[in-house]
């Protein structure tokens, strides 16, 4: 235990944390500091996420890569959807709501399958018509299985029991690692990785850092640094964009 840690006083700790008597105290402080080493995320690249997309088998699995890849939310918020979060019309004051356009709801809940959002806020996230499609086709694939039941839950078991029961995030990510495995990639394609490549991107079409912070529903402009990777053709365009020297010097100092 001596070598784990040493007898220390609480003379260094601010008078707030002393106590109310007053006497000089005795505690264990660590000798040694593990510093947990940050693990890159690489992006999932457009090929990989389309090849990913073929092997669909199904609506569901389609629309679960699409929220993953295209709208950027984690697993958690994924599984965590309810049937009333998606607003798919263009004007939804009809539902009580006045965000514009179709877009999907993040709502931070405490779930029966253990799910839940990270973000500590709601918002509104839009979505584009390929998405739009995709909620349609998956509303009719889960009709004609089970009707009007089923959890209230968005997305649910269609193909094995507890038919109806909402999906879990291992389930996700089970989902990714086989269809990674059935477009033969070579690499394990996670959900992390789909959020990176929507991020990067909305900065390659030309996006702005607080618009990336805001689809992310992130609190600090510093959160959304770690979701870029550029394209290698935007920065071969950034380093073109800098003019040559001789450009903009006068004939005399050539």
């Amino acid at each position: 235990m001596e070598q784990i840690y040493e007898l220390a006083d609480d003379r260094d700790l601010p008078e707030e944390a002393r106590g109310e008597s007053g006497a000089m105290r005795y505690r264990m402080r660590a000798r040694h500091r593990l510093q947990e080493p940050e693990t890159d995320i690489d992006r999932a690249s457009d090929d990989e996420i389309v090849a990913m997309f073929l092997q669909c088998r199904s609506a569901r699995d389609r629309l679960i890569l699409l929220l993953l890849s295209r709208v950027g939310l984690r697993p958690g918020q994924v599984a965590g959807l309810r049937r009333c979060d998606p607003h798919l019309l263009m004007d939804s004051r009809t539902l009580g709501c006045d965000v514009e356009g179709a877009h999907v709801h993040v709502i931070r809940r405490e779930n029966e399958n253990r799910a839940w959002s990270k973000s500590k806020k709601s918002w509104a996230m839009p979505v584009d018509f390929l998405v739009v499609q995709a909620f349609d086709q998956y509303a009719l694939e889960r009709h004609e299985r089970l009707g009007a039941g089923g959890s209230d839950f968005l997305l649910v078991n269609l193909f094995r029991p507890p038919y109806g029961a909402p999906m879990t995030t291992d389930a996700i990510g089970e989902l990714c690692e086989s269809l990674s495995r059935r477009a033969g990639l070579g690499r394990k394609i996670g959900p992390r990785m789909c959020r990176h490549a929507m991020a990067s991107n909305v900065a390659d079409a030309g996006g702005k850092l607080d618009e990336v912070q805001a689809l992310l529903g992130q609190k600090s402009a510093e959160s959304p640094r770690p979701y870029l990777h550029p394209k290698p053709s935007r920065l071969r365009e950034a380093v073109e964009r800098v003019p040559l020297p001789r450009v903009n010097a006068k004939e005399g100092d050539r």
